[in-house]
């Protein structure tokens, strides 16, 4: 079967507001999916709270709209299940580095086999606007209104120094590029992030296409530049006068699911279930 971009339409058409960086984001995803020819039945789509999450119906894969802050908990669950399925997680800023990011962090540590994007977008846009832990400082907001206090939560930083295997940043402003971002990150074997700038057309009037567009370079133009070495990706990382969008760091480690020898050889979904008796076991808590 040869797989179609339209493959990945849906019935229902997305409801974000007119201009939102979420539209360039699920374009992106559905033609790296097409591109990397993996069929809509073996994908699957595990979504967070937030208008990010909504993603999850305008996508024609198996999808999974979880709690706030557990995307992440919930995508490695169904990646331990099924191995076979491309499981693709989505967050924004919010779920993702704030609430959910204990999950994050251990995610990472593990090494599990599934790609993070993050909708990055400085605000919580659907509850109406209150600083997350991207924010800058300084940034005023219905729950930050003299400015927000706490320095930003840097993700690449923090994602390089728990020993994740494939950094990247994006930006829902050029499509074309984050398809070639997101589709690097799928074929990934590791835990990949992608942390994605998405302007927040409605509340977020700082952090804005025209920002991006003014305060962004593209790495991946950068030939010289080695994505194997992790130093060199710390210094990126950290780049305040003008963020980078690519690439940053990608390196071959063993995955979780590879080396537990519990899920090495049969996935939990192909496990024999015909035969059990569930019986005394509710008995037992009855």
């Amino acid at each position: 079967m040869t797989v179609a971009l339209k493959d990945f339409d849906t019935v229902a058409k997305p409801d974000w507001c007119p201009g939102c960086g979420d539209f360039g984001i699920q374009v992106a995803i559905k033609q790296a999916l097409t591109n990397l020819q993996i069929e809509p039945h073996n994908v699957a789509f595990v979504t967070d709270i937030g208008c990010s999450g909504k993603i999850a119906h305008w996508v024609n894969t198996y999808g999974l709209h979880s709690l706030h802050g557990r995307a992440v908990a919930c995508g490695t669950g169904v990646k331990f299940a099924n191995r076979d399925l491309t499981v693709v997680i989505d967050a924004g800023d919010g779920g993702g580095y704030g609430i959910g990011m204990g999950h994050f962090v251990h995610a990472v540590r593990r090494n599990v086999d599934v790609t993070f994007m993050v909708h990055n977008n400085m605000v919580y846009g659907l509850t109406k606007g209150q600083m997350t832990p991207t924010s800058c400082k300084g940034y005023k907001s219905p729950s930050s209104p003299f400015g927000a206090i706490e320095e930003p939560v840097n993700p690449l930083a923090l994602a390089l120094s728990l020993g994740c295997t494939f950094v990247a940043r994006g930006s829902a402003g050029d499509a074309v590029h984050l398809t070639k971002i997101l589709e690097a990150a799928v074929k990934h074997k590791g835990f990949a992030l992608v942390d994605i700038f998405q302007p927040c057309v409605t509340f977020n009037k700082i952090q804005t296409y025209a920002y991006f567009l003014k305060n962004t370079y593209n790495l991946d133009k950068e030939e010289d530049y080695d994505r194997s070495n992790w130093k060199a990706a710390m210094d990126k990382a950290m780049q305040s006068d003008k963020f980078p969008v690519g690439i940053l760091y990608q390196v071959e480690h063993p995955t979780y699911e590879d080396q537990d020898p519990g899920r090495a050889e049969l996935a939990a979904v192909n496990l024999p279930i015909e035969n059990i008796d569930i019986g005394p076991l509710m008995q037992k808590y009855y």
